[in-house]
């Protein structure tokens, strides 16, 4: 999911990044209609940026394992692991890869649009990319931060309806780190 704003990736033609697992987050938020806000975050984002089909272009892979989830309670975790939610038995992996987008639109923040694969239903879905200043000289890393909404029924979590908003915010924190050859 996210991706970039290292202003050293045009310098680097060909340079691919790796998203750094151990200090990368997705984080989502739902709203239960009767009380207030669950959240809940997935320790463990994993993939890379590399570049696009066009001169100046990236695009972005990006693997979640669902099992990685972390909720408020041993309860809530095992709840949002079933079947009726990310069903994780089935479908062990998030998946998301971006369309080609250009790296000055990332700098100055902008949109991240691709799709996303979740519970084995592929959908389109934007990102909002934070405007960054990663430093020059960071050339081994940058955080990048992206914001999205997604409908929970579009990828067959329509149990709880009546309780739980079809709406997903999902945030994350990105860390680029510079794939050493």
């Amino acid at each position: 999911m996210l991706l970039l704003s290292l202003p050293l990736l045009a310098a680097a033609k060909g340079t691919d990044y790796r998203i750094d697992p151990d200090t990368s987050v997705a984080v989502f938020r739902v709203r239960l209609f009767w009380f207030d806000n669950v959240n809940g975050h997935f320790t463990h984002v994993d993939g890379d940026v590399s570049p696009g089909p066009r001169p100046g272009s990236l695009v972005v892979d990006a693997t979640v394992p669902v099992e990685s989830v972390s909720m408020p309670t041993r309860r809530m975790r095992q709840w949002v692991l079933a079947p009726a939610f990310f069903d994780a038995g089935h479908h062990p992996t998030i998946h998301f890869v971006s369309n080609p987008v250009a790296q000055s639109d990332l700098e100055r923040g902008g949109t991240l649009t691709g799709f996303i694969t979740l519970r084995g239903i592929t959908a389109p879905i934007a990102f909002t990319v934070d405007p960054e200043q990663c430093e020059p000289s960071a050339i081994t890393s940058c955080k990048i931060v992206l914001r999205g909404i997604l409908q929970r029924s579009t990828f067959g979590m329509t149990s709880d309806r009546l309780a739980i908003s079809d709406n997903v915010d999902l945030n994350l924190s990105i860390t680029l780190q510079r794939e050493t050859r």
